[in-house]
């Protein structure tokens, strides 16, 4: 019966979706020859392969996605962006660069160039919140949220351990499982550098330790803060899987749902990843939680925006604008659900919907309400910020990999560097 009326609503779907490219001035048709997208290897943007002629034929253009690594395709659309040289219509933003895309005029606001059809404000608002700067939406999310605690109940429950709803709890718990003898390791992170990869797993710790970026204009991460978040994240580490000190956020969910790994935080995106059969070895054994106190949640979100200088024409603009619209549009997101896809969910409307309880466990959606509250953009919000994560990020894998064993004079560096590029922005 959900199958049913699945496929009736992705119909309904697709029936509006008729209507509006009927209703669109269609003069542009045949006018661009390839509409040139960088994408990253979500669900939300893998997905589309099958669609992509769907969009084509609208246009009559090619469409040309080009799939990159997280950093390849970050350096990838800086640099596209910043030359000038305007190969691709339509960038794949996030959190991270925001901040620098708008502040050099790389972007276009997104109502601009999205058709009202395809109901922006349909956009959950924590992930419109992070594709906002100044009160102007400049990308259309598809992914994104903040962390939950993901832990395995039956490990828990085996050594007569709650559920850890405080950061000293948490540690405890991580410890103890970890000696036990359940064949798990108790804790994993990210270790990796970047400013995307281990900063922001850290980020909450410096956070919940009363952190701050900044100090006026000088950087202060490099405070007692930073130093008693470093050093708590390198003593939780030992209780994580050998070769912790460079997992990316892949190494650790693939752990975790592995078995391997009794207590995880993460991007509530991911939980439904320990729920799917085919690639899950603890479906049914995961509880989900809020980050435990004073932990605060890690708000983040991916989409696409419109180029100015890709898109610098009026068909153009308007093309990509569409394709923005379509890709992260209701219908597309039914269409991830009816094939059993219920992550990378950006649209209140869907995650309301009955066919994404059908999906995913109650107490993971429970979690994400939870958690909205906790949830906020943690990152420095300034233009040049990726390159002071960058590297603040090699020097915390430096001491994640134990190459460097003196905290404070490893953040001081770091804090230096830091200094000299908020120098250069300003």
């Amino acid at each position: 019966m959900r199958k049913t009326t699945l496929l009736l609503t992705t119909a309904l779907c697709a029936a509006a979706g008729l209507a509006r490219a009927q209703d669109q001035d269609m003069s542009c048709k045949g006018k661009l020859e390839a509409l040139n997208v960088i994408g990253q290897g979500m669900p939300a943007v893998t997905a589309l392969d099958a669609y992509l002629p769907e969009f084509g034929e609208k246009w009559d253009t090619e469409v040309k996605v080009t799939m990159l690594g997280e950093n390849e395709r970050r350096a990838k659309a800086r640099l596209d962006a910043s030359t000038g040289a305007g190969a691709y219509q339509v960038l794949y933003i996030d959190e991270a660069n925001l901040a620098e895309y708008v502040s050099a005029d790389w972007v276009y606001p997104l109502a601009d160039v999205v058709p009202e059809s395809y109901d922006i404000a349909d956009f959950r608002t924590d992930l419109s919140n992070v594709a906002t700067v100044d009160g102007v939406q400049y990308f259309a999310p598809f992914v994104g949220g903040g962390d939950v605690m993901m832990y395995r109940k039956d490990l828990l429950e085996a050594a007569e351990i709650e559920r850890p709803t405080t950061l000293e709890e948490m540690v405890t718990a991580i410890k103890t499982l970890d000696e036990a003898d359940n064949g798990a390791h108790g804790w994993s992170a990210r270790g990796q550098r970047g400013a995307g990869m281990n900063v922001w797993r850290w980020t909450p710790f410096f956070r919940a330790m009363g952190g701050e970026w900044l100090d006026g204009d000088m950087p202060a991460f490099n405070s007692e803060a930073g130093v008693k978040a470093t050093e708590l994240y390198i003593e939780l580490m030992q209780s994580a899987p050998p070769g912790v000190a460079t997992f990316n956020w892949s190494d650790s969910v693939e752990a975790f749902r592995g078995g391997q790994v009794a207590i995880l935080i993460e991007s509530d995106v991911f939980g439904p990843w320990m729920e799917d059969p085919a690639k899950s070895s603890v479906v049914g054994k995961v509880g989900y939680a809020p980050p435990p106190d004073p932990l605060p949640s890690a708000g983040w979100a991916h989409g696409w925006a419109v180029s100015r200088t890709g898109a610098a024409d009026d068909c153009a603009r308007a093309i990509a604008g569409d394709f923005v619209g379509w890709a992260t549009s209701k219908e597309m997101e039914q269409r991830r659900l009816e094939a059993g896809i219920a992550s990378d969910i950006g649209r209140v409307s869907t995650l309301q919907s009955d066919a994404y309880k059908a999906l995913v466990p109650a107490e993971y959606i429970d979690a994400l309400l939870a958690t909205g509250d906790k949830t906020n953009l943690l990152i420095m919000k300034s233009p040049v910020w990726p390159e002071i994560g960058d590297s603040l990020g090699l020097t915390l894998e430096e001491l994640f990999a134990g190459t460097r064993d003196d905290v404070q004079e490893a953040l001081d560096e770091a804090a230096f560097f830091a200094e000299d590029s908020l120098m250069r922005a300003n």
